[in-house]
């Protein structure tokens, strides 16, 4: 009977459709395996398999049904209706379950009665009728083994052999290699450093000969094994006095411990770690303060290295906060406009303009230790060169410290008299810069001003103020809202264009409130405020301790006055421009 149930191809690597050669009740009868592994990837559409992708060049596709047999596909009731189509689905049922079963016996390996398992060399031969020299010996083995009556020849024929008698001869040596197995598995494993060391040997100068000529440095070893194993007892604490203490390129990223030393190589510089960062572990700073200047590139955001005049930046770091101010185009920026935590680069949050002006004040790290006026005694201020020192308050109430008329000590005298102080406030113009960009919102466009949409601007009077937008969305002023758009015409007192993208306008004194808008479309500006700015400079004329006049013009045109003894510092608040003095 044929394999009616099965049907097997080759696949050729470009072909994913196999015919199914045999008839089926249902398609999850049909199973098919590839190079003998069952496989799911695939569906059957009327009498083809159609592969999910194409089985590999080579490959063996067999499709074969598996028809249930754990339950009958129709089950007929009592009194029901018998229909053609049931009894012949449960006759193919039946008929195609004892199909599948011949073709599973037929294609079984079976053993013929005069075949045997040659374990000797895994495979099955015909003992009664061998068919090689090979087969001829293994009918040997397998009659010696199976006790057949060729026994005896067989196992005279071993004894005879030669081989047999001489190992029988040298059974001792045979045991006494069985016994130590275990080393001559060991020389076996390590067979490449044996053969190593047998040619090393063949060397004119081996590394054998050497540690034999340096046996005097090889005893002295052994002679200090004790100091040796001490430094092993202790190699932990030779590690960790080799993290504490490092000099490499840059500061260590992890096993950092409070305390722990590190020469930046990169910076220069040495450093301490605080528990959370390495700080400088001293000021770098030369003297109090260090001053730098960089005129900035487009859209530069990182200023390091040697600045316009050729110094280096760096400034301290103590705790993550930089011991420096910073301030772009004479403007001190907060710290959130920038990151300064390295010591030797200034990072800003948004980039700046082409010939901006970064300016840098470093201070150093170092501060007075503070002591009690109650010490001020003979001997306790330090004497200036040449001076004689402080002699002792007791007597001199009232009094003041002053340095004498040599510029040598500090020494006690009388206060002078009372100190003339005159304050003039004023505004000081500065430039400040706007990025313009153009988003939609619901449909249509809208400017947006440093990210924010519409801004309303406060335009103080006397700035500059220079903004930069696209070309396609022309960025003008007016005193109408949405200027040309609606009704109004444009502003051009201190307006300049520069360029597509770049206009300036420096706030005339008592100019209008504007409204900025797109030359171009309607509905995308907003309004611009004119305020009389509030004052930010501070100039102080004084009497010098009653030496220098004060003229009544220069009286009459200070803001405020003040008549004190010297010891004053002054200030005006930012945001008031009130004066602000402190003792």
């Amino acid at each position: 009977m044929s394999f009616n149930a099965r049907v097997s191809y080759t696949a050729n690597g470009s072909n994913a459709t196999f015919a199914i050669t045999f008839a089926f009740l249902d398609s999850t009868h049909v199973k098919v395996f590839l190079d003998g592994v069952a496989t799911t990837a695939f569906s059957v559409s009327g009498s083809n398999v159609i592969m999910n992708s194409n089985p590999a060049n080579g490959v063996v596709v067999l499709i074969k049904r598996e028809t249930p047999t754990d339950a009958r596909l129709v089950d007929f009731q009592d009194g029901s209706v018998l229909t053609e189509s049931d009894l012949d689905k449960s006759a193919d049922q039946n008929f195609f379950i004892a199909q599948e079963i011949n073709d599973e016996s037929q294609s079984a390996m079976k053993l013929d009665n005069s075949d045997r398992f040659d374990a000797l060399n895994k495979r099955i031969i015909n003992v009664a009728d061998p068919t090689s020299a090979q087969d001829a010996v293994t009918k040997n083995y397998l009659e010696t083994v199976w006790l057949s009556p060729s026994d005896k020849s067989n196992i005279n024929l071993v004894a005879g052999i030669s081989g047999i008698s001489t190992l029988a001869s040298n059974n001792a040596n045979i045991n006494l290699v069985a016994t130590n197995i275990a080393n001559v598995n060991a020389v076996g494993n390590d067979i490449a450093k044996v053969i190593e060391t047998a040619n090393d040997l063949q060397e004119a100068t081996s590394e054998i000969d050497t540690v034999a000529t340096n046996i005097v440095n090889v005893n002295a070893v052994g002679t200090d094994i004790a100091n040796v194993n001490t430094v092993a007892n202790n190699i932990s604490g030779v590690n960790s006095f080799a993290e504490r203490y490092r000099v490499q390129a840059g500061v260590p990223s992890s096993s950092n411990d409070t305390g722990d030393l590190v020469f930046d190589t990169t910076a220069g510089k040495l450093k301490v770690f605080d528990g959370s960062s390495y700080q400088l572990a001293g000021s770098s700073v030369n003297g109090t303060s260090q001053r730098f200047k960089f005129v900035a590139t487009a859209s530069q955001t990182t200023f390091s290295g040697a600045d316009a005049n050729g110094n280096t930046l760096t400034y301290d770091v103590a705790s993550g906060t930089a011991f420096a101010d910073i301030y772009l185009n004479g403007v001190k920026l907060d710290t959130s406009d920038f990151t300064a935590t390295n010591g030797t680069s200034i990072v800003l949050s948004s980039g700046a303009s082409v010939n901006d002006i970064l300016q840098v004040v470093a201070y150093g790290t170092f501060s007075l230790a503070s002591f009690s006026a109650g010490n001020l005694t003979s001997g306790t201020l330090p004497v200036a060169r040449g001076g004689t020192g402080l002699n002792s308050v007791s007597g001199q109430a009232g009094k003041a410290l002053i340095v004498n008329s040599g510029g040598t000590a500090f020494e006690l005298a009388n206060a002078s008299s009372a100190e003339v102080y005159g304050f003039i406030k004023s505004f000081t113009p500065t430039t400040v810069i706007y990025t313009v960009t153009v988003q939609s919102v619901g449909g249509q466009n809208k400017y947006f001003i440093n990210g924010e949409q519409q801004k309303t601007l406060e335009l103080s009077e006397g700035n500059t103020y220079i903004f930069n937008y696209p070309s396609g969305h022309p960025f003008k002023f007016s005193t109408t809202s949405d200027g040309t758009h609606g009704g109004g015409s444009e502003y051009t007192t201190g307006v300049t264009h520069n360029s597509s993208t770049q206009v300036t306008i420096v706030v005339a004194s008592s100019a209008p409130t504007l409204y900025y808008y797109c030359n171009s479309h309607s509905g995308m500006g907003g309004q611009a405020n004119t305020p009389v700015p509030a004052n930010n400079n501070l100039q102080v004329i004084t009497t010098n301790q009653g030496v220098d006049n004060i003229t009544n013009t220069q009286y009459n045109s200070f803001t405020d006055t003040l008549f004190s003894a010297s010891g004053f510092t002054f200030s005006i608040d930012g945001t008031t421009g009130n004066l602000i003095a402190t003792i």
